[in-house]
């Protein structure tokens, strides 16, 4: 099965440390996010993957090359020109079977092979990885009804969201609503895949789970990533066969 890894970005809100650096190169306990995820991917059977690239891509490309050491195939795709998260599928070939779609900057020990079953067993154009997170306001929320009455009044309040992970399993039917070259994100191309009426699933992942986009979860990451590597042994079990 295809992986294609979106490392294109600027990752601005990683600033300034992407502004000599693209955002897949930067280190997570000495070893680059992008690295992490190949060798993660690399064990559990998947090891076609193509890396859809544009900013700072040369670097990339002479950091992991074919992608041997890794034990994948590594394959590039090239954006002359920011495409959003979903366009620059419009680019890659080949796309004639199910695909996963990730971004370069995911720390978890998800099992891809279990997230491509649950697609496959729900039939739909679309599966979603999704993780639940609270979000604490650091403020008293005031709740009010329309004739500016305070009904209630509640001190640092803690909600729970369900998110997406930035990982995604995609039928190649849904290349069909991706303009070639055009501008395209993630959650626009999942409100034309609903507007269409057309299935689309998430799988609800309760393990580890990090973006490391901005500075306080990057920080986040490099405390957790030792225990993180010995709890889950990610890096020296045996590659396993991914789902076919």
């Amino acid at each position: 099965m295809r992986v294609i890894i979106l490392a294109g970005g600027k990752g601005v809100r990683l600033a300034p440390l992407t502004e000599v650096i693209p955002k897949p190169l930067v280190p997570i306990g000495g070893m680059p996010i992008l690295e992490f995820i190949l060798r993660q991917l690399g064990n559990q059977g998947f090891n076609q993957i193509t890396l859809a690239v544009g900013y700072l891509a040369e670097l990339i490309r002479a950091y992991f090359g074919d992608g041997s050491r890794y034990g994948v195939n590594i394959t590039y795709s090239y954006e002359s020109e920011p495409l959003g998260t979903a366009g620059p599928l419009s680019l890659v070939e080949g796309l004639d079977e199910p695909f996963i779609v990730m971004n370069a900057d995911v720390m978890t020990n998800i099992d891809y092979n279990k997230l491509l079953q649950f697609h496959r067993s729900h039939g739909g154009v679309a599966t979603i990885s999704a993780h639940e997170i609270k979000v604490k306001i650091d403020l008293g929320v005031i709740i009010r009804d329309g004739n500016s009455r305070i009904t209630d009044y509640v001190e640092k309040p803690t909600t729970e969201h369900l998110v997406s992970m930035g990982i995604y399993v995609f039928e190649p039917q849904v290349l069909c609503f991706i303009k070639k070259r055009k501008y395209l994100d993630f959650p626009d191309l999942i409100k034309i895949l609903l507007q269409q009426g057309l299935p689309v699933h998430h799988y609800h992942f309760k393990g580890f789970w990090l973006d490391i986009g901005r500075h306080e979860d990057y920080a986040k990451a490099n405390s957790a990533f030792k225990t993180f590597l010995e709890d889950s042994c990610l890096l020296t079990t045996a590659p396993t066969q991914a789902a076919s």
